[in-house]
């Protein structure tokens, strides 16, 4: 019997290459930038699995291309690049890595939010250029304790940034597409979208991009929001409109922006949001550590290989393909 053959599109962590070998043979992009398209699809024709970082569009010409496909695996939370209902017209199982990273995005939007708020960054740019003297004087930042978090999207990584905003001092509401039922025990308050908008000191976007949150943070959001407002994007880039968001830091209309996601990703050299002082960017680092990286990896193994042999994935987005 012919081992099982894969494709991964960028080398995988040590540990899903150790999971991975014993049941396939592996065709792994290690060009620079992503993969190309057609070299992706050329090497699918007599793939069993497809292994993913994110960083390819799962669509019909993807599957079309792929016959032989038995299961896809992508390692992080997130799929809007994948068309899952195609997936499951075709009977694919497709796996992702939920709950693995929890703590780990709860870190670095909280992170984003204090290092935004106290000017941390610019602190050690300042320090690095030389300005640091006597007679200088450093533009001062602000507390958090006693202020306002509204958190939009309060799923686990929502509950996860709540922790830590409650033990500085903050006062949580939030706003979900259902009012949370353990609200009290986690010491948060619901509020209507609109009026999380005007009553928050820091909003933290945790939401999950669909049709339905594509674009949400526009004019009239930020229009909404408080002069001395900071914003936090730790979810998906395209939740944001950009060319509003860039109007409302200019103008004044908010304080401060903290995103870790950008529309478009990365932003090209030059592009606007680079050239305002009221703003930080990371890049799209959320579940960049190692720990994470790797039990991430090591789930998406998992996925895959349950998969290869017809068996429930570990982390299944699609698992009506196995019939409940």
């Amino acid at each position: 019997m012919r081992p099982y053959r894969i494709v991964l599109t960028r080398p995988p962590m040590p540990a899903a290459r150790e999971k991975l070998e014993p049941y396939a043979e592996m065709k792994v992009w290690e060009g620079p930038g992503a993969i190309p398209r057609g070299l992706l699809l050329e090497w699918l024709q007599d793939a069993d699995g497809l292994f993913s970082l994110g960083d390819v569009r799962v669509d019909e010409e993807l599957l079309s291309a792929a016959p032989r496909l038995k299961a896809i695996s992508q390692s992080s939370v997130g799929y809007d690049n994948v068309d899952v209902e195609a997936c499951t017209r075709r009977g694919i199982p497709f796996g992702n890595t939920p709950g693995v990273l929890v703590e780990t995005t709860a870190d670095l939007a909280f992170g984003l939010l204090l290092t935004a708020a106290r000017r941390i960054h610019e602190g050690w740019e300042w320090v690095r250029s030389g300005q640091w003297r006597e007679d200088a004087s450093f533009p001062f930042g602000v507390d958090l304790y006693g202020k306002t978090l509204g958190i939009v999207g309060m799923g686990d990584i929502g509950s996860a940034v709540a922790r830590r905003a409650l033990a500085s001092g903050m006062r949580v509401i939030y706003h979900n597409r259902a009012r949370r039922s353990d609200e009290e025990a986690l010491r948060t308050a619901y509020a209507d979208f609109g009026e999380l908008l005007a009553a928050a000191d820091f909003i933290v976007v945790l939401v999950p991009l669909s049709a339905a949150t594509q674009g949400m943070f526009g004019p009239a959001e930020f229009a909404r929001m408080k002069p001395t407002a900071y914003f936090v994007n730790a979810s998906r880039g395209k939740i944001v409109q950009t060319e509003a968001l860039c109007d409302a830091l200019r103008e004044g209309r908010i304080a401060y922006a903290a995103l870790d996601v950008t529309d478009p990703e990365p932003l090209p050299a030059g592009h606007p949001l680079l050239t305002l002082p009221n703003v930080l960017i990371t890049p799209h680092i959320g579940s960049a550590t190692r720990e994470t990286r790797t039990r991430m990896a090591e789930l998406a193994a998992d996925n895959l290989i349950a998969g290869l042999h017809g068996r429930r994935l570990p982390a299944c987005v699609n698992p009506q393909v196995f019939g409940s």
